[in-house]
């Protein structure tokens, strides 16, 4: 790095971009080098410093969700929101400081994103058997893993050896990284592309809605006003999400109509049937390029489930800060 720089001042170009192209060096240092591939992963990182940490967060994971099935959808969706902003990191988890505002309140994540608490818990009964070793991202990534399996869904080896960032940020949350539930099928794709993950992925990915809820505000304008959509379908969800008046915003409706808390392949046979509660969802059918995966899925659960535990794989590899770079959170709400 020390040669890059000097090649960059002795340089002809003017001081000022000098100046700015030093600054941004200095700033990628200064935050540590990310392992774009997560090649400095490992199923067995923690084989020795913590052997327990799989049974200490399933635990912890089982009895959230056996206390509320909404909060295994909450964890995996958490780990994919942390991913897309600056890598799976724990950003996300990270409370606003007098330096920074963080993740929380951004868009995509404001009165949306949830089950923070449980991460909490999680992580203190990680650190009684094992202080100062596990983070809070790979917390999030084994905590996604467990939610699935719990839920009925397919088992895999986490791969883990993340670090902490010690900061988050409210702007590139905000940044359109995360796609919206308006989003069309070529933003989608090209959102996902730009994590490295293909348009198979993100159908796949999608799939993770054959559990959990959304709120009203988010699929209002679909069940009034768009045409791809089931009508007695879209009269049920009507009468929980009345049209724009000022009240009913937060009301919930299930993301998978038939098997709302199993985790399956109906999601895909909803979709068939014009039943997708999010337009992101619906958009996915009928429009060209991702029909087959769609029909593929609907068909054969067996399909899914390898593919859905590749793709995850696959995303928690997205830019992890590995090595010397972060650190191992004490609190997964504030760096130390």
């Amino acid at each position: 790095m020390a040669g890059i720089l000097n090649n960059v001042l002795s340089s002809s170009s003017s001081s000022c971009v000098n100046l700015l192209i030093v600054i941004i060096l200095l700033l990628v240092v200064s935050e540590g080098s990310r392992s774009a591939s997560g090649q400095q992963l490992s199923r067995g990182y923690y084989s020795k410093t913590c052997p327990k940490v799989f049974s200490t967060v399933r635990s912890v994971v089982k009895a959230a969700v056996a206390k509320e099935k909404r909060m295994g959808a909450s964890l995996l969706r958490l780990h994919f929101h942390d991913c897309f902003v600056q890598g799976c990191d724990g950003s996300i988890l990270l409370d606003d400081t007098s330096s920074f505002t963080g993740e929380k309140t951004a868009l995509p994540n404001n009165n949306s994103v949830r089950g923070f608490n449980v991460v909490d818990d999680i992580k203190s009964k990680v650190e009684s058997v094992c202080p100062g070793v596990v983070s809070c991202a790979d917390i999030l990534t084994i905590a996604a893993r467990d939610s699935v399996d719990i839920l009925g869904g397919p088992k895999w080896d986490v791969k883990v050896g993340r670090r902490d960032s010690r900061r988050a940020s409210l702007s590139a949350a905000n940044s359109g990284v995360i796609p919206p539930p308006t989003s069309t099928l070529s933003n989608l794709i090209n959102r996902f592309q730009a994590r490295g993950l293909s348009a198979k992925d993100m159908v796949v990915l999608s799939g993770a809605h054959t559990i959990g809820q959304a709120r009203c505000t988010l699929f209002r304008n679909r069940i009034y006003n768009e045409t791809n959509i089931d009508t007695s379908f879209a009269r049920t969800r009507q009468a929980n999400c009345p049209r724009p008046n000022g009240s009913g915003d937060n009301n919930l409706a299930v993301l998978d109509v038939k098997t709302p808390t199993k985790f399956d392949n109906s999601y895909y046979k909803n979709l068939l049937n014009k039943k997708g509660l999010l337009h992101s969802d619906q958009i996915l059918y009928n429009n060209g390029s991702t029909d087959s995966f769609i029909e593929s899925y609907s068909k054969n659960p067996k399909a899914f489930a390898n593919d859905f535990v590749t793709a995850m794989i696959k995303m928690g590899d997205i830019s992890p800060l590995t090595g010397s770079n972060g650190e191992i959170r004490k609190n997964c709400r504030r760096a130390n």
